[in-house]
């Protein structure tokens, strides 16, 4: 996959921060020039790269610091890269990765399975605490899902039976 490296300064609304005297607080904010001294600091030194990282093309590199704990991986992973090759203003960029993070759940159950380890999705979704401490909207939330389930299973087994 190439990247094309993007002008920064032809980004609308890039950098719209930049200039000290568009601050939206003016009207609101005492200010001393003791302030002003704090929006330029030296970057900080580059956090090394050891796994895949992916980063929005409107950017020309990754940002000093990021995440490595999970890398993209599998079907979850490919689903990211193709979420990355559009920018961030598209829904090409955020479909693919609100979708990548629900497979990378069902990634993640096969792979305890495959470990030979059974998830306790009780724990895992935190219905205890939600039992605790907002037990009415779990009460709902669980009916409601049992109601269409339901009729779902009516209805498909109406279909079989009635053809």
């Amino acid at each position: 996959m190439e990247r094309k490296a993007i002008d920064p300064s032809q980004v609308k609304g890039w950098g719209v921060d930049a200039d000290p005297k568009n601050d939206p607080t003016y009207p609101m904010k005492n200010r001393n020039d003791g302030e002003h001294a704090g929006y330029s600091w030296e970057r900080p030194p580059q956090q090394p790269i050891t796994v895949e990282v992916l980063h929005s093309n409107e950017r020309p590199d990754v940002t000093s610091v990021f995440g490595t704990s999970t890398p993209p991986l599998g079907l979850s992973g490919a689903l990211r890269r193709l979420g990355f090759r559009y920018s961030e203003s598209s829904y090409g960029h955020w479909l693919p990765l609100v979708l990548a993070d629900r497979v990378s759940v069902a990634e993640g159950v096969l792979e305890d399975l495959k470990q030979g380890q059974v998830p306790n999705v009780f724990a895992e979704r935190g219905w205890k605490a939600e039992w605790e401490h907002n037990r009415t909207s779990l009460v709902r939330r669980v009916l409601v899902r049992a109601v269409l389930v339901s009729a779902a299973v009516a209805y498909l087994r109406r279909r079989r039976g009635g053809s």
